[in-house]
């Protein structure tokens, strides 16, 4: 057995009593391993797992990912690029990254109709994921903190410098698939990643190197913006999930009438997926779709004020593309769809007090007006 395996670890507590150092217990990295693991599952993670704190493994792709411009206008991510390299800049003196996964499937897309539009599942409850998951991982931080009162952790959750899905597959959760996303065979990718960067020294799982997406090109062909010019690599400037959130002026023409009815977000990669065939179901009710949500009724969300779309959305991931993107993108959708009904509440888009949200009504107007007649 390795010495990182056979370590003990003796906890102090933080005080004495009578002269004498009182002492917790001794437990083996073995055994922390295992009571964590444990812990994260009754907390509500469904897979967890172990990684070395290491150089990032995939950060010579990630340069060369960003030399090709694929990240579009998330400078952020260029600005924070030697982050990346390593966990030690998420958390000094880290030796183990806990991977998490929190399954997030719920109901099952409802088709929408003319003057509806579609939400990603992830985004369909009431509540924004990072909130429900920085509060378990604040709860299992908070665990481990009693068992060892001298280790130092913190909670990431795709917003830190973290290479997520590098670090999963370290940790044995599973295999980055053509999509980009980390699948796992009997979970799929219908899961939140979340990792728990420790400074204690935990066993670490073995990394997960089989790739079972075999000769299986479903997601690359479904596309409908061709996202991916070769397998494993996203363009993010032709994704949906980037032009109707991240992307903060207008999408090229092209991808306008290549958006479908997708409002915000996309799951087209993730449906088509084999593996999520069996995806479990979440219990979660946070994460299962509210009645406006799955699909979404377009129209009335420009009928929504300031002050209510805020009330609506201010606590979703939502809120994230703003009042001012998700109308832009509801005006693209009716746009693309050419209703002719739709022509009265895009004709009053076009006097909206945001000049983003008139372009798009603008824009979607006259595309209905060059519809041809029926």
């Amino acid at each position: 057995m390795s010495e990182r395996k056979n370590r003990n670890h003796i906890f102090q507590a933080n005080h004495t009593a009578g002269g004498r150092k009182h002492f917790y217990f001794s437990m083996t990295s073995a055994e922390l391993t295992i009571w964590l693991k444990s812990a994260a599952i009754r907390l509500g993670f469904s897979l967890c797992g172990v990684a070395p704190a290491v150089r990032s493994p995939g950060a010579d792709r990630l340069d060369e990912w960003l030399a090709a411009g694929y990240a579009g206008e998330m400078g952020y991510i260029a600005g924070r690029r030697e982050a990346y390299e390593h966990p030690r800049h998420v958390l000094d003196g880290v030796r183990s990254v806990v991977m998490l996964a929190w399954p997030y499937r719920t109901a099952e897309p409802v088709e929408p109709g003319p003057t509806e539009g579609r939400i990603a599942r992830y985004a369909w409850g009431e509540v924004d994921y990072h909130d429900v998951l920085r509060a378990k991982i604040n709860e299992l931080a908070a665990e481990l903190a009693v068992k060892c009162p001298e280790a130092t952790s913190r909670g990431a959750i795709d917003t830190a410098p973290l290479m997520e899905r590098d670090f999963a597959q370290l940790a044995g959760l599973g295999w980055i698939g053509k999509n980009t996303l980390l699948l796992n065979r009997e979970q799929g990718s219908y899961f939140f990643l979340a990792a728990l960067l420790t400074s204690v020294e935990l066993e670490l799982d073995t990394p997960f190197a089989a790739d079972h997406c075999g000769t299986c090109t479903a997601c690359l062909d479904a596309c409908p913006t061709q996202a991916f010019p070769q397998p494993y690599v996203l363009d993010a400037r032709r994704c949906l999930s980037y032009t109707t959130i991240e992307l903060k002026g207008m999408p090229a023409e092209e991808l306008r009438e290549q958006a479908g009815d997708w409002l915000f977000g996309c799951d087209i990669c993730q449906e088509v997926c084999p593996w999520n065939r069996k995806a479990q179901v979440t219990e979660d009710k946070e994460f299962w779709p509210q009645a406006t949500s799955n699909p979404v009724d377009l129209l009335e969300l420009f009928s929504l004020t300031e002050d209510e779309f805020r009330a609506r959305f201010r606590s979703t991931p939502l809120w994230r593309a703003k009042r001012r993107g998700v109308l832009r993108n509801a005006a693209l959708v009716l746009g693309a769809r050419r209703a002719v009904e739709t022509l009265p509440t895009l004709q009053r888009a076009m006097m909206d007090g945001d000049e983003l949200v008139r372009a798009a009504a603008s824009w979607a107007v006259g595309r209905i007006g060059d519809a041809p007649l029926s």
